[in-house]
């Protein structure tokens, strides 16, 4: 081990006995009756986040599966959790709160927010800004790609962003102009109005609490599904986002009973057309167009299911 990188373990395990004491702090008053801490964390987990399955727990706490198994039945057993089968697959089950788990989240919302008052208060607010900052560069530096992030049900807030993050995205990275988010604005629009959960679906791609990406199946017609909005944010790619994804709009769109999907895109869009083709889909036409202020080359492609 150099010399340089004994310095900084030597300072990484003094942070660590540091904020030991603070993190005590806060935990302080959360592990309350029969909750253990990784029980608490379980729950303050499925408070905030939808459709998340035991997978999904596994993945975010880094845990054992065998154990969460067993811990999931435990708080079945207390009434504060139950499974409900997945929207996009039957087979498949998503945990929530009951109700009295709800109430008991709450209360450890509660908790924690009040003990993070006591450690914040005495900050001035550049130096609450300054920690907090400093967090986050601490939580991106150390997040390991493929393991931080969910897929989720959209939630009030997120057809706008979807819109958003698609305008800006093809505005910088390609130069198109608002005709293309305008699209993106219709398509989310007729999705929120004409939306038939059993024949059609969005995920929202979530990386440690913030929109990273989204897909959407929508009909085309009764045969077909139509996969639209494939979207990942540059902070995001590598991860293996994008092909999850796709994986599970082609999985859903098979289990309610389509026998095909199709999906337009462009020329301009490589790597989009790498994942398409390594998910299955074959490029059928291509056409020259004037779309969103420049010259484009409009592709179909599809696959059977």
């Amino acid at each position: 081990m150099s010399d340089v990188l004994t310095n900084d373990v030597a300072r990484l395990q003094a942070f660590n006995r540091d904020y030991a004491r603070h993190l005590a702090m806060l935990e302080e008053g959360l592990v309350r009756g029969d909750f253990n801490p990784t029980e608490v964390r379980v729950l303050l987990e499925l408070a905030c986040r939808d459709g998340v399955t035991a997978a999904d727990l596994c993945r975010l706490l880094r845990l054992n599966a065998g154990y969460v198994s067993r811990l999931l039945a435990g708080l079945e057993m207390r009434g504060v959790l139950a499974r409900r089968p997945a929207v996009h697959d039957a087979r498949a089950s998503v945990l929530v709160l009951t109700d009295a788990g709800r109430t008991v989240s709450n209360q450890l919302d509660a908790a924690a927010s009040a003990a993070g008052a006591r450690l914040l208060g005495p900050l001035s607010a550049a130096g609450r800004a300054q920690l907090v900052e400093a967090m986050e560069q601490i939580r991106r530096l150390l997040s390991e790609p493929g393991t931080d992030y969910v897929l989720r049900d959209p939630r009030p807030g997120d057809m706008g962003w979807v819109v958003h993050r698609h305008g800006a995205l093809y505005a910088r990275e390609y130069g198109w102009n608002t005709e293309f988010e305008a699209l993106v604005a219709d398509i989310v629009a007729r999705y929120l109005r004409e939306h038939d959960a059993r024949t059609e679906r969005c995920w929202i791609a979530e990386c440690a609490g913030t929109p990273v990406g989204s897909v959407f199946v929508v009909r085309h017609d009764a045969q077909t599904a139509k996969l639209r909005l494939l979207y990942v944010d540059a902070s995001a790619r590598g991860r293996g986002i994008g092909r999850r994804l796709v994986d599970e709009a082609i999985a859903f769109a098979a289990a309610v009973g389509y026998r095909r999907m199709v999906l337009w895109t462009n020329a301009a869009l490589v790597d989009a057309g790498r994942l398409f083709a390594e998910a299955g889909f074959e490029l059928l036409t291509e056409q020259p167009e004037q779309l969103f202020g420049k010259p484009q080359v409009s592709q179909l492609w599809a696959r059977t299911l």
